[in-house]
Parts: structure tokens; sequence; C-alpha cells
């Protein structure tokens, strides 16, 4: 089983790196058809995943997907010749945004990077392959309210899709013994060429913070990607089993989905799309530019478009098609064809500050990061990595632990009473919560209405015991980050009014909304109390920061805004599954409001962000976007 699974990968591997292009890679107008079924805007997780599953489902119908990147290598977070995680790996192309000056928190900017590559941002992630919880996924359908669709959203709704999109494969019983790795597979059951495993290597202290949790009271769980995740959890990577490369849509979903009716056509951006016979009457022409000449042309779909150019170039190519908040594409100079606010707006993502410490007491943990600076030992790691199976630490990405941990396991009856009080009072006073908005928004009667349902939504999640409201991911000890997982401030992605073509401008507007910090605060209070457990104090932890200095919540919030990371690349929500009245711009079907054979699928398109890290999410709205458009067409459309 193992040797035919390596055989597949390495095939991938060559053809991706572009040893044996496949036929159905195109490079410049002249190769494509006349016209396609299937226009897919984007090459990414989601886009990618659509385009083999319709491919495959319809093969008399011919699909298109245009991709602004081009076939690369994706290595791993942590392959060789890398020493640790480092600020700059040897990766695939990427886009990189920075966000505009953040009042709130200290004019800091967010830094954000998405894949600019066959395989989009799973082809440069961090690897870590983990879920949302099912109160995630429940809170999406509250905040949309009543739908007369059928098509559900809610964990009951998309845990199928899961299922499919990826296959997992167990770790050897030494392994899982040596590590105590736990799964179950009930929770997986996929044959998807998308792969998560656990690699057969830890740091030596990677126990250390095990125990430590488990003094501060949080509960291990066997498996948390069965929709119940509070607690302590072993996280996959999305890597193969027997390689330990990285596993990527570009891979899982293009390379091994070679068809003769799926074409892609790389090194191209999608300008727009256009209706020249109205809304009505679509789907919509795709206006296409060549990066190599800048040449434009039209190409003809005669299905539908799907736009998957991901959370912040989506936004961009519908205000560049006229549809858009007016008062953005007029201040752009674009006319308007469809008035949809809600496209670009409802900007978050997961942020957070840090707890550090050092220990003054030898552990004599071996090995350990900083034994990669040894030439031997660094050798020795990079053999195993090519080995058969691969051995050692490369084959551990980013790592695969992390805590999951609700308000009401953190703080204090009172401090969540308070705080949930604040939430629902905000969310039944207009003005109020108005005033948090973006400023043309806050006269919007529909962003108003979509901003105060995802509160309500927003304060039933926090309030639940079970629905986790920090994350903390390790590998090794001396950092714990604290992940605001369900913030309350929304932001924007807007066209650069004097460049359409550029990148688009990011407002983060972290911490507009008070309430966040009173959620930073929960986190890192929490997060100091490890330094005093039993486990941390035998090894001489010291806090280094905040450090003992910081003290009161005054001071605290302080040290959040100048140490806070504003992206840790989970960008999401800009084109918002939600009515129209509540500020939507796609609907449970993933069509946009008002627009005829045009969908959004990608990132985009949730209402909230999930309580996780983006990528595992992606394909599974990939593959339930694939259901419903595969039913769809199958029934006479």
């Amino acid at each position: 089983m193992h040797i035919l699974q390596l055989g597949g990968i390495l095939a991938s591997l060559a053809t991706l790196a572009g040893a044996v292009p496949p036929a159905a890679l195109k490079r410049q107008v002249s190769q494509l058809r006349s016209n396609y079924d299937f226009v897919i805007v984007g090459g990414g997780t989601s886009g990618l995943t659509v385009a083999d599953r319709l491919s495959a489902a319809f093969p008399a119908k011919t699909v298109l997907v245009i991709e602004y990147g081009e076939i690369e290598f994706a290595p791993g977070v942590f392959d060789p010749p890398t020493l640790w995680i480092t600020a700059a790996p040897d990766q695939a192309s990427s886009w990189t945004f920075q966000s505009l000056p953040n009042p709130e928190m200290n004019n800091k900017t967010a830094f954000v990077l998405a894949g600019q590559v066959v395989g989009g941002s799973s082809a440069v992630n961090g690897m870590f392959f983990d879920r949302g919880s099912r109160f995630d996924y429940d809170s999406w359908t509250e905040a949309a309210g009543p739908d007369s669709s059928g098509i559900r959203w809610n964990w009951q709704g998309i845990f199928p899709f899961f299922k499919k999109s990826v296959t997992f494969t167990k770790p050897t019983a030494a392994v899982a013994q040596k590590y105590g790795y736990t799964w179950d597979v009930s929770a997986y059951g996929g044959s998807t060429p998308i792969y998560a495993s656990f690699g057969p290597f830890q740091w030596a202290d990677q126990q250390l913070l095990r125990k430590t949790w488990d003094e501060l009271g949080i509960k291990s769980r066997k498996e948390c990607a069965g929709g119940d995740k509070e607690g302590v959890c072993w996280v996959p990577s999305s890597q193969h089993p027997v390689t330990a490369r990285r596993s990527h849509a570009g891979l899982g979903h293009y390379a091994d989905a070679t068809r003769p009716n799926y074409d892609l056509l790389v090194k191209h951006q999608v300008v727009r799309v256009v209706y020249p016979q109205g809304l009505s009457l679509g789907p919509p022409r795709v206006e296409v530019r060549s990066l190599a000449d800048n040449q434009l042309f039209n190409v003809t779909a005669k299905a539908e478009v799907v736009i998957s150019a991901g959370a912040l170039h989506t936004p961009t190519v519908l205000q560049r098609s006229g549809i858009g908040s007016a008062s953005v594409l007029g201040a752009a100079g674009i006319p308007v064809v469809l008035d949809l606010p809600g496209v670009g707006a409802n900007l978050h993502d997961h942020s957070g500050a840090p707890v550090t410490w050092e220990y003054t007491t030898p552990g004599n943990f071996s090995p350990l990061p900083s034994d990669m600076l040894d030439p031997v030992f660094f050798a020795n790691a990079t053999a195993g990595f090519d080995e058969i199976p691969a051995q050692g630490p490369y084959t551990m990405a980013g790592g695969n632990s992390a805590i999951y941990v609700s308000l009401p396991h953190m703080t204090t009856n009172k401090k969540l009473k308070s705080i949930i009080k604040k939430i629902r009072d905000l969310a039944s006073n207009t003005a109020l919560a108005s005033s948090y908005l973006p400023a043309d928004y806050r006269t919007n009667p529909t962003m108003i209405a979509g901003y105060k349902a995802q509160l309500l939504a927003l304060a039933n999640l926090l309030s639940d015991p079970d629905a986790p409201s920090l994350e903390t991911p390790w590998a090794t000890g001396g950092t714990a980050y604290g992940f605001l997982l369900h913030p309350l401030s929304r932001g924007t992605v807007r066209l650069d009014p004097a460049d359409h073509l550029a990148q688009p401008i990011l407002d983060y507007r972290a911490g507009t909304n008070p309430i966040d910090f009173d959620l930073h605060l929960a986190h890192t209070q929490f997060l100091r109390k490890l330094i005093n457990t039993p486990t941390m104090q035998q090894y001489g932890a010291v806090e280094t920061a905040p450090g003992a200095g910081v003290s009161g919540d005054a001071a605290l919030v302080e040290y959040i805004k100048e140490q806070i990371v504003l992206s840790f690349m989970h960008p999401c929500c800009t084109a918002a599954m939600l009515p129209k009245a509540k500020g939507g711009v796609v609907g449970p079907d993933l069509k946009v409001h008002g627009a005829k054979g045009l969908r959004v699928v990608d990132m985009s398109v949730m209402p909230l962000v999930p309580g996780s890290h983006l990528s595992a999410t992606a394909y599974a709205v990939g593959e339930k976007a694939s259901a419903i458009i595969i039913d769809a067409w199958s029934h006479g459309h």
C-alpha cells in the first residue's frame, strides 16, 4: 500500500515541478477552447477541489481554471534545508499583504500571506490540518437565520464533506505508543489524494506542555476532528504518510486529476466578469489579462462562473466587475452593476499576543530545535527526510499539538457573564452596534442587521463551555500564543482606487469593538497561569513576557496592543453567506445575490471565522459546493 502511495506522490511531484507537463496545462489564449461550460477563477484550495469534482462528474462538460500563479514545487513548512521554523522559509510563490495601520493597536499593521501558485494557500500554509468545532459551523446558520433552500451549512451539513475531502493514515503502533498519538478513524473516511498524517517525530519537550495543560485542568481528547474540540488536541499535518512531503490541492486536485475536459490556464489574471445583456442573462463573460503581454481577452462560460480567488482577491474581482458597495465603486470610478455592500466587508482573522518564559533548571531534553545547529544532527535529519518512509525532525511540519479552551473554562463566572452581557446588549442597541462598523456602513440597515445577527451568534458561541474561544498551538516550549478564535471587530478589503489591478487595500480594524480586548485579556491571563503549574516550577520556569512588571488589566491590555500578531494568516468572510437583507453576498447555494450564473467558493463565503486554521475548511467548502453544483446540473439546473 505504501509503495503504491509513494509512486503516486512522486509522479505528482514530478508533474507539478514541470518535468512532465500535463496536456491540460495552458499558458496562452491560443491554446484555449472556444468556450467552456464552467470557468473557475482561481486555482487555489477550494477552486481546484471544485474543478476536480465537476470535471469528474460531467465528462461531457469542459472546465477551465484560470490561475494568476504558476505550477511550482511546494515544499513543506519545515523541509530541508530549514533549521527550524523561520520568518522566511523556502516556499512556493506567495502574495504578501500589509494592512493599513491599526490605530486601536498602536498603529500596528497586519502582515498576511497567501499562495500565488497552483494549489493556493494549501501550497504555502503551515500544514496544521485541524477543523473547527461543530459549534463554529452551527453558528453560520444561526447568523444567517431561517432558510427555505434545504441546503444546510451547519455541522451536520458540512461534516460529510470534511470526511470526503481527506485521506487520513494512522501512525504505526510503535510511533503512536512513543508519542501518545490518539485518533478516531470515524472522523475521516475519504479516499481523496489530499493526505493527513502524524509524523514519526516530536521534540523532546513536547510532553512538558501536555503535562502543564493537564495541571491547568484541560482535558485531553482522543480526536478533535469529529466536531468536539474543547481540550488538548493532536492535530495531523497535511502531508503524505510515507514521504512526509506537503499534500496540497495542486497535487491532489490537479496533478492527480488530469482529464481531457479539465484545463488549467496559468500566469493570467481575471480582471472582472461582464454581463453584456444584464444580470438576469448569465453566466457572465470572464475578462482575462495575460501577465506575459498585458493583453485582454474574454472567456465564455456556458454554464457557470465560479470565483475562487480567496478572501482577499475575490472581493476585488467582484468590485472591478461593478458588483459591490455603491460608495466604494463610486470612489474607484467604477459604474455600479449590482449594489451589494457586503462585498469586501466583514473582514476578520485570528490574532493574539504571546506569553513567553525561560527555564532556569536544566531539563536535559533531547532533541530540541537548537540541536539543528549541530552539523551531525542536521546531516542526520536531512538524510532521514529522504528515507522511505521518511524519518526524523523534518517529518513534523510545524507541529501537531494545540489546546482549544472555551471562555467558561478559562475565566470566572462573573467575568464570563459580564462579557456575554456586553455582547448581547450591543446586539440590541442599533446605534452602538453600528458605531463599531466601518464609517460607510453605519447607516446601512442591511449591514447593521447582519452584524447584529453575528453578535448574537457569537454570544451563544462564547458562552458555551464546549465551544473553544482560545487556541494555543505548540511544538516545543517557550512561547504560547493566545489565538482569539472569535473576534467581534470587522474590517474591509477594497480596491485601490488609483490602480484597480494593484493589491487590494486591507483595513483590519482590529480592536475597534472593545469587547475584543476583554477576550484577549481573558486569554492572556489564562495562559500566564501555566508558569505556576508544578511541572513548570519543576524546571524553574520564569515568565519573560508580559513579565512580572506587567500587572493589572490596563497594563496587560497595553502589552497586548504592543505585542499582538494581527493576523495568523486566516483572513475570511468578505463575501459572506448571509441573506441580502443582512449584508450577505451569496446564499446557501453560493450564488451571488442577483447575478445569474455566478457563484463564489472560497473562504470569503464564511459568515464567521471558525476556530481553526482554514485549510481543512477550504477543502470541505469546495467539496460541498461541488455537490451543490453537481446536483443542480444533474437535475436540469
